[in-house]
């Protein structure tokens, strides 16, 4: 027999039976129960499923209006969706006086909507015009709550960011694909002849721009102008917004690679003044949302198999540069899943949620 629900806010979440949705409904299930009616919402090849949230059983609706039916002031929804029907259905929620938190790109750019890390500018949640509020790519939230850690300190002025995305940042089609190259390429001669992996991989590169399977691929999203990707400028713009800093010189490759969770970053950080290398290190060591794994002569750094199914962001390679004594590089490594998306939702309606709770004392 189950724990009868609380008396907090109804929870609602939109893409409940997808990848994020999945990650999200454990993540539920891990940390304190402020939720009072939580439904589960999906498209309509889902209705009807059960899952489990917090040990109930619980029916999966169709996305409808009738599945907000009820939902109003103090009641948050959570959008795991492309951004097309976030765009569609967050005016239906919010003309209800529900709050969004959306974790599509469909409102990321608008100045009406914050865009959070909570680590980072939790502050920012309790001015929503629009009655929603946005959290950034995976790749963004990666790196924020480390990067903000320093800029709190030091003082960014530039930055050069390369990321190494797991394939599991499309979705369930990106895992798939990778998996399915590497069964393809398995039976071959790996490598005696420069196009083996192509040739066995052939047209099925899935969602990505070129077969995946022992290779990497430096390129994620659209063309856009100068030769950049869609994806590398949205996280220049993200990374400016979260830390107040429209400014910032901010230069991003983007390069996927053959893993199926985990996000990496490689980071080099210019700040005001100079810095110190394990000053440095304290700062991450004490910054929310942060693991400090740093001593290479153990063998100690993060890897993404290390981060995969945590919710910090792992942090380390802590150094100086060479030629610039006011700029720190390191790596860092997040679950691009959890921090890069349900964590993150999850934490942004959990602070809506204490801001009602306050309110109703």
């Amino acid at each position: 027999m189950t724990a009868p629900r609380s008396s907090g806010p109804a929870l609602a979440v939109v893409g409940a039976t997808g990848a994020v949705g999945t990650v999200l409904l454990q993540i539920l299930s891990q940390r304190a129960d402020v939720w009072g009616d939580i439904r589960l919402i999906a498209s309509a090849r889902s209705a009807g499923r059960v899952l489990a949230v917090r040990a109930e059983a619980t029916e999966v609706l169709a996305l409808t209006e009738d599945a907000f039916h009820g939902l109003g002031p103090g009641d948050v929804v959570v959008f795991l969706t492309p951004a097309a029907v976030s765009a569609r259905w967050a005016p239906v929620v919010t003309a209800r006086g529900a709050v969004v938190v959306d974790q599509s790109a469909a409102f990321r750019a608008d100045p009406e909507v914050p865009l959070v890390v909570p680590e980072v500018n939790a502050h920012a949640v309790r001015i929503r015009p629009r009655g929603i509020v946005a959290g950034p790519d995976c790749v963004t939230a990666a790196m924020s709550a480390a990067l903000g850690a320093l800029h709190a300190e030091y003082g960014l002025t530039e930055l050069a960011v390369s990321s190494y995305q797991a394939a599991g940042a499309a979705g369930r089609a990106g895992s798939e694909a990778l998996r399915r190259q590497l069964s393809l390429v398995a039976g071959t001669s790996l490598g005696e002849h420069p196009g083996d992996v192509r040739r066995a991989v052939g047209e099925d590169t899935g969602p990505f721009a070129a077969p995946l399977a022992l290779n990497v691929v430096p390129w994620s999203g659209e063309l856009c102008e100068g030769g950049w990707s869609s994806h590398e400028l949205a996280v220049r713009a993200e990374t400016r917004r979260i830390l107040d800093l429209e400014r910032l010189p901010v230069s991003v490759t983007c390069v996927q690679v053959p893993v199926v969770t985990g996000h990496s970053l490689t980071v080099r950080a210019r700040f005001e003044n100079p810095v110190d290398a394990a000053h440095a290190r304290k700062i991450l060591e004490a910054a929310p949302g942060v693991v400090l794994v740093d001593d290479p002569a153990a063998g100690e750094f993060p890897t993404p198999a290390d981060a995969a199914g945590t919710d910090p962001a792992w942090a380390g390679r802590v150094r100086v540069s060479l030629d610039d004594p006011r700029a720190l590089e390191f790596f860092v490594c997040a679950d691009n899943l959890r921090k890069g998306a349900a964590l993150n939702a999850t934490q942004i309606a959990e602070l809506i949620a204490g801001e009602f709770a306050y309110f109703a004392l």
